[in-house]
Order: structure tokens, then sequence, then C-alpha cells
């Protein structure tokens, strides 16, 4: 545990157990991922049928829920009862995750942006700059003129 600091008012204390929120998380998501499969609709399924069959079937002696099954359908409740809120916790960190993403994806889309504005500029110059170039047939063409120039005036009488 850190010493602690004179000039740092304290913390608020609060009384109860201390949990590890982000570990409560990851465990109230790894149970709705479960919970949201077939394998668990198929295990539950067994379970229920396989315990209205022993309650029905067996021996009186041996039934621990007879008909109409109160203690199922308790069981049941309770696990509803948890399901419930541990999907509600598991679906807010997916919204919070999806909205750092969100962010994130608005941040590289503007800088994606910013950065085709900024190539798209540096091309227009480019073009405006080659415009100003000679190219060489321009450059044969204006030699060869002053070429036919020269010509001329050296085969006139002087």
């Amino acid at each position: 545990m850190p010493e602690p600091r004179l000039d740092q008012p304290r913390g608020a204390r609060r009384g109860g157990p201390h949990y590890d929120a982000e570990a409560f998380g990851r465990f109230a998501e790894t149970i709705a991922r479960f919970i949201g499969t077939a394998r668990f609709l198929v295990l539950q399924t067994v379970v229920v049928i396989g315990w209205i069959c022993w309650n029905v079937v067996v021996p009186q002696s041996w039934r621990f829920d007879e008909y109409p099954f109160i203690f199922l359908t308790l069981a049941l409740s309770l696990q509803a009862a948890y399901a419930a809120p541990l999907i509600l916790l598991a679906q807010n960190r997916q919204t919070d995750r999806d909205r750092v993403n969100l962010e994130e994806d608005r941040n590289n889309a503007e800088r994606s942006r910013s950065d085709i504005e900024y190539l798209a500029r540096e091309l227009a110059a480019v073009r405006i700059a080659l415009g100003e170039v000679a190219t060489r047939d321009f450059i044969r063409s204006e030699l060869t003129h002053h070429l036919e120039q020269m010509r001329k005036e050296a085969e006139r009488p002087v």
C-alpha cells in the first residue's frame, strides 16, 4: 500500500467489501457470452427435462421436488435474477467499448481527411509547377526556331 501523502486530501472512504470492477466486468461478460450460446440452452433444457423426469419417474422417497416443481421454479427464477443484470453489465461495457472505438474511428477519419486534403493541395501545386516547366518538345521547337533564325541571318547579305 502506498504511503499516504499529506499534501493531498484523503480519498472517499467507503465501507463494505472492495472489488475490482474491471475483473467483475470481465466475469460478467464471460457469463453473458456463455448464456447466449446454443450450448447453454441445450444444457439448461437437459437439466430441466432431467429434473422433471427424476421427480416424476423415481420412487416417492427419492423425489426432492414434486409437482408443481416449486424448487425448479425457484432455481430458474434465481438464475434469471442474476443473468439479467450480468447481461446488462456486459452490454454496458460493450457500449462503452463501442463508444471509444467510434471516437477513434472519427479521429482516424479526420486525420485521413486532412491527409487527403494536404495531398490534393500538393498534387495541385505539382500540376501548376509542371505547367510552368518547359517540356523537351517545347525546348526542341524553340531551339529549332532559333537555329532557323540564325541560318536566315547568316544567309542574309551584310
